[in-house]
């Protein structure tokens, strides 16, 4: 991207340029995504077909009977285990895939064009960190919620750019939050308006795709576990396929943004952070602009 092009925008530009970057480069994203999501998709299809039979007789002798044997204890204990398993390698699988998209929509912001294998490595060699700082910023954002609510939504927005601060910045753990809580500070409401705005378009192109996909697959078919299971399968992937890229570039310009107004960011800054030499006609680095080490100490009192 030219450097030109790097200024502040407001919450519709931002938008804009999200969508810009995201339907430039659908398809690379969507296959990005897709190679994450789809097996994990068809692990939990796997796991709702084999608990099926199960939940039902477990239910049945409960209704009966109105008390669960031993044998019904240890496969709802069963059931639970395994569920809890599909949805922590789904929470993976969903931090993954956003880890590379924003690593492709940062080559796209650079003027390359995504690649699928790059983009997956450099969100790999980050996962755990990734998943980290997501569980610290969603632990301490529910405890907001049980605050009276405010605190959470607070917290939630103040917290919404920390992933890109940890992929481009290298910086982990709660120092990811904290620095995702200073560049979000003194633009809150903005940012909070263009993450409203942009999730609500995923939410309703999300609800539109699974709703026409649940139609067509179910038309003509009868009712079945094994339908209703492969229909939700497929619904599923479809709407995270779609979605995913576009919530991670929306995060991304806005991160980028912040860092435009606050720290004179530019091109070849964001080359560095992710490791790669800077664009071509990039003008040189300016030293300690946009580094979040490098930033003035408060003054200290006496």
């Amino acid at each position: 991207m030219d450097r030109s092009e790097l200024r502040p925008l407001g919450v519709a530009e931002i938008v804009d340029v999200a969508l810009k970057v995201y339907l430039r480069h659908a398809l690379a994203l969507f296959g990005l995504v897709a190679i994450v999501v789809v097996p994990v998709q068809l692990v939990q299809l796997l796991f709702t077909l084999s608990i099926t039979p199960a939940t039902e007789a477990a239910g049945s002798e409960a209704a009966f009977t109105g008390t669960v044997s031993d044998g019904g204890a240890a496969t709802l204990a069963g059931l639970i285990f395994g569920g809890l398993l599909v949805g922590l390698l789904t929470f993976v699988a969903t931090t993954l895939a956003t880890g590379a998209c924003f690593k492709a929509v940062a080559d796209a912001y650079l003027g390359d064009q995504p690649d699928t294998s790059e983009s997956l490595r450099f969100a790999r060699g980050r996962l755990g960190s990734l998943i980290l700082v997501s569980l610290l910023g969603a632990v301490l954002t529910f405890l907001g919620f049980l605050l009276f609510v405010l605190p959470g939504v607070y917290l939630w927005i103040a917290f919404s750019v920390a992933a890109p601060v940890l992929l481009f910045e290298g910086v982990k753990g709660s120092g990811a939050l904290g620095r995702s809580r200073r560049l979000v500070q003194g633009r809150w409401w903005p940012v909070f308006g263009t993450l409203l705005l942009g999730f609500i378009l995923a939410a309703v192109v999300g609800g539109i795709i699974t709703s026409i996909l649940t139609g067509v697959l179910a038309l003509g078919s009868g009712s079945g576990g094994f339908v209703e299971a492969l229909v939700g399968a497929v619904a599923g992937s479809v709407a995270a396929i779609v979605t995913t890229p576009f919530q991670a570039a929306l995060i991304a310009i806005l991160f980028f943004d912040l860092k435009v107004r606050k720290e004179g960011f530019d091109v070849t800054l964001l080359a560095e952070g992710m490791g790669m030499p800077p664009p071509p006609g990039a003008p040189e680095n300016r030293p300690g602009i946009g580094s979040p080490a490098s930033a003035p100490e408060p003054p200290t009192g006496g």
